[in-house]
């Protein structure tokens, strides 16, 4: 049975939720193995509109294990928070249908003090655009080996050390910052209720993983944000505190990298940011505008307005060859009915010489002015459409001209928010 990876491959808000719900049908195990809940994924089912955060967009979907991985930090007060908001619209979730690893590093309080303290702390340039919810400081914590793991809220003993070790590190942080100091009691106590609500889902994912996929079962990873955030490989600084790309489904949730079978990264017809760092395609005209109206471009999470621009295909041929991707989902192609004519970005002039990828030195980045390629839109609708024959045939030039170029071929095509608004082309989970 094929297991299947699924990531965004631009800066994040692809439509991941919606392509990981169409796909978590055909799975046995949804897993999530990044991030923290910072990212969001919205999905439309039936009319009802789901919002998610912490949780793997699978819970939605009965019968289905949902997994929240190693490669997470995981708020705890946020999660139980979001298991009951998501039960009063009727899904239901238990420790039958979602598991955590009990090595997840927790997001603690501090950390979305110390989180929003530095960024208002920075200097104009310099803010990289957090949404200020301690994601980057429990990562951290995470590399600096003082980390507090679900694991360690079963003992009493050892979660007191784990909080000792940890303040010695962010009291000093805290006094440079004008903080005051943790108050350890509270921390505490507010660890040792809440150990009460997460461990009855706390388990050995590596094991379940490993077992399910030797007995056959279908796993989906679901990645959070999108391969242009990717702390390494992302334009950096201005990226976030974990590995997006593709490689790291493995060690997020603690299987090999041979268990993989499938990569499938989502792509929005054009190009969309949250926050602060390069954009070399935004547009600030009524082009620009006209995308983030129709497209309803506003962050789940934070409620920014996104900046938007034309699809930039050299930058996402970078991510597809960073993550390995096998086949793309082509997201939000409604978005450009009644173009007149659209852009789409195939490489960059720096300094008389034309790149067919971003560099990553911020200086060079700056001075990258994008090479455009014109192609003709069209005026008839697209929303909705659930066949090749219900497109437009500019619309179809164009979904083909943009796999000319990244080099990777659609797998999927997503005509509206609706799940079975969706054009399938090669179906990730066959065998």
């Amino acid at each position: 049975m094929a297991n299947v990876v699924v990531v965004g491959a631009q800066w994040g808000d692809e439509g991941k939720g919606k392509i990981v719900d169409w796909l978590s049908e055909r799975a046995d195990i949804i897993a999530r193995f990044q991030g923290g809940h910072n990212a969001g994924h919205t999905l439309v089912i039936n009319n009802q509109v789901y919002k998610l955060n912490a949780l793997p967009s699978g819970v939605v979907r009965g019968g289905k294990l949902s997994v929240i991985g190693n490669g997470v930090v995981l708020d705890p007060w946020h999660l139980v928070n979001e298991i009951a908001k998501i039960r009063e619209q009727g899904v239901d979730i238990s420790p039958e249908t979602l598991m955590i690893a009990e090595n997840t590093p927790l997001i603690l309080p501090i950390h979305g003090e110390l989180d929003r303290a530095r960024e208002e702390a920075a200097s104009k340039g310099t803010k990289i655009g957090t949404t200020g919810r301690g994601i980057g400081p429990a990562y951290e914590d995470k590399v600096g080996r003082r980390s507090i793991r679900v694991a360690d809220l079963a003992d009493e003993a050892t979660l007191e050390a784990r909080v000792d070790r940890a303040l010695q590190h962010h009291d000093p942080l805290r006094k440079g910052l004008g903080i005051e100091p943790v108050d350890r009691e509270r921390l505490l106590n507010d660890l040792k209720a809440i150990a009460k609500e997460i461990l009855p889902y706390a388990g050995p994912v590596w094991k379940v993983l490993n077992e399910q996929r030797k007995a056959g079962k279908r796993i989906l990873f679901e990645g959070a944000q999108g391969a242009l955030l990717d702390i390494d490989f992302g334009t950096y600084p201005f990226v976030t505190s974990s590995n997006v790309i593709a490689g790291q489904a493995a060690t997020g949730v603690g299987i090999g990298p041979t268990s993989i079978d499938y990569v499938l990264g989502i792509v929005k017809a054009y190009t969309t940011r949250v926050g602060e760092g390069p954009f070399p395609t935004e547009l600030l005209d009524e082009d620009g505008n006209r995308l983030g109206t129709r497209g309803h471009e506003f962050g789940t999470v934070t409620g920014r307005k996104r900046r938007c621009g034309w699809f930039d295909a050299a930058l996402v041929r970078q991510t597809c060859a960073t993550s390995g991707v096998t086949g793309i989902a082509f997201t939000k192609l409604d978005v450009l009915d009644g173009f007149e004519t659209l852009k789409i970005c195939v490489g960059y002039e720096l300094d008389g010489e034309v790149l067919d990828y971003l560099p990553f030195a911020a200086e060079d980045q700056a001075r990258c002015t994008p090479v455009y390629e014109e192609m003709p839109g069209w005026s008839e609708s697209t929303e909705g459409a659930r066949s090749w024959n219900d497109l437009p045939a500019n619309a179809v030039k164009y979904v083909k001209r943009v796999e000319e170029l990244i080099d990777c071929p659609v797998a999927l095509l997503s005509t509206s928010p609706e799940r079975d608004d969706t054009i399938l082309v090669t179906d990730p989970f066959a065998d």
